[in-house]
């Protein structure tokens, strides 16, 4: 867990797993997210390889800020899935700082290869921090039923 304070409010980064389906559909529906069943959220939650959010503490009250998840082969390769930071905390590096302790905690866990999507308007932000589009040439694939 790694945090930062400003007085009355904490921030901090944790890889617990508990996390309010709830809550984790409002902040995926305050950046206009597409809604997921909740059954579906849950197994994913539970097959993910790893979970990290960020979370607000002003006094008791404790909330779900930013999250984000990734699947992995448990042993070379990761890939990011779901990064999300509520409206209200992008642009102050909150996003960039739990992009940091997931890349570090991927890595503690001994995984070389990291990867993930990025939608157009993001990709300048993954790329900053270090992620480079079609290495060597690679392209990502895509299967979709018909």
């Amino acid at each position: 867990m790694t945090g930062h304070t400003d007085g009355q409010t904490r921030i901090f980064f944790t890889r617990e797993r508990e996390i309010d389906l709830y809550e984790l559909e409002e902040l995926c529906d305050a950046v206009g997210w597409a809604r997921r069943p909740l059954r579906k959220v849950k197994r994913a939650l539970t097959y993910s390889f790893m979970v990290v959010s960020a979370w607000e503490v002003k006094g008791q009250r404790r909330r779900l800020i930013g999250f984000a998840r990734a699947t992995s082969d448990h042993a070379f390769n990761a890939t990011i899935w779901d990064v999300v930071i509520h409206p209200r905390f992008q642009s102050k590096g909150l996003g960039k700082g739990m992009m940091k302790y997931m890349i570090r905690q991927l890595r503690s866990e001994d995984i070389s290869n990291i990867t993930l999507f990025a939608d157009p308007q993001v990709v300048e932000f993954y790329r900053r921090l270090g992620f480079v589009l079609d290495p060597e040439g690679i392209k990502g694939m895509f299967w979709y039923p018909d």
